[in-house]
């Protein structure tokens, strides 16, 4: 278990009452020359993990909890912020969290000699001289000295996401409501599109028609057992087209496509099968999946080494020792 400490004063509200925290995957564009570099700040979002504490810092005092539901997912930036952070970048990192009220605020500045000596050296959320939160900082791993300093007895509760996390079906009802009434589409592309995000109708057909019509890691054949899985996620998709191209779907048995949109398993650009650590061996060896990490899956073809990159890189959860 970690422990996280967040400033989000900008979207702070947002985030306690949508069920989650947002950040760009890059910082903003550097002024001498454009450029958007890494964060370890928004690093930490694919990094936290279910279970984790997160405390929501935000105008000087700390007034919700959080406890981590999921991995983080790429997700765009949330219609919600409105034009809150209008020079982030629209791609970002979604993560589920369930938030509890404090029954009274806590203001850290109040804690500054003793918490003072707790602050990580590099990374730390909020200035170890005057107690303000850091510049630039978003999401920080802090001990749980801090935690237990702050919230002396708190027992966290958790959660635990048995399914897709409600603030990320959220999004996707959001992009799903812009496609219907995007009426620069027509009706027979609004409607396939919309069908695509469950894996069905041309989507489908593409996705056989690219690869075949059996799971490309079991060979299972009977269509009411397999899913159409979009590689790059389809609330990513930048277009219709990308969203409906066959190119960007892989024909899985439903336990398979279980594992890959939730990033527990990807692929090399050679076909073989990456598997997450973060996902029990003795759950795959349940699943019948025991020797999933020998499988080839034959076919890639160059339309898909992008969408294929995409997945290992953004979708599949990498723990920090992995990296």
């Amino acid at each position: 278990m970690r422990y996280w400490w967040v400033n989000h004063k900008q979207t702070a509200r947002q985030e306690v009452g949508e069920g989650y925290l947002w950040s760009p995957v890059l910082e903003a564009p550097r002024k001498s020359d454009g450029v958007r570099a890494r964060s370890q700040f928004y690093d930490n979002m694919r990094i936290a993990a279910p279970g984790d504490a997160v405390l929501s810092y935000a105008d000087g005092q700390i007034g919700c909890v959080g406890c981590v539901t999921d991995f983080a997912v790429p997700a765009p930036k949330p219609d919600i912020f409105g034009t809150t952070g209008a020079y982030w970048s629209v791609e970002g990192w979604l993560l589920p969290v369930a938030w509890q009220t404090l029954p009274a605020p806590v203001r850290p500045k109040q804690f500054m000699e003793a918490l003072r000596p707790l602050l990580p050296a590099k990374y730390s959320p909020i200035n170890a001289k005057d107690g303000k939160g850091n510049q630039k900082a978003y999401l920080a791993e802090i001990s749980q000295q801090i935690f237990d300093l702050l919230l002396p007895g708190y027992v966290l509760t958790e959660h635990v996401s048995l399914d897709t996390p409600s603030s990320v079906v959220a999004v996707e009802d959001a992009i799903e409501t812009k496609i219907k009434n995007d009426l620069s589409l027509n009706e027979t592309v609004r409607q396939q599109t919309v069908l695509a995000r469950k894996g069905q109708g041309l989507f489908k057909t593409n996705v056989i028609a690219h690869g075949g019509n059996v799971c490309r890691l079991t060979g299972v054949a009977n269509p009411a057992l397999l899913v159409a899985s979009h590689i790059k996620p389809w609330r990513m998709c930048e277009t219709s087209a990308e969203r409906l191209d066959g190119a960007n779907g892989l024909l899985l048995a439903a336990h398979v496509d279980r594992l890959f949109d939730r990033g527990f398993i990807s692929f090399e650009d050679d076909g073989r099968v990456l598997v997450s650590s973060a996902i029990d061996e003795l759950d795959l060896q349940r699943m019948g999946l025991n020797r999933i990490s020998e499988i080839i899956c034959d076919g890639i073809s160059d339309e898909q080494y992008a969408y294929i990159n995409y997945h290992r890189n953004k979708v599949f959860v990498k723990k920090q020792e992995d990296e």
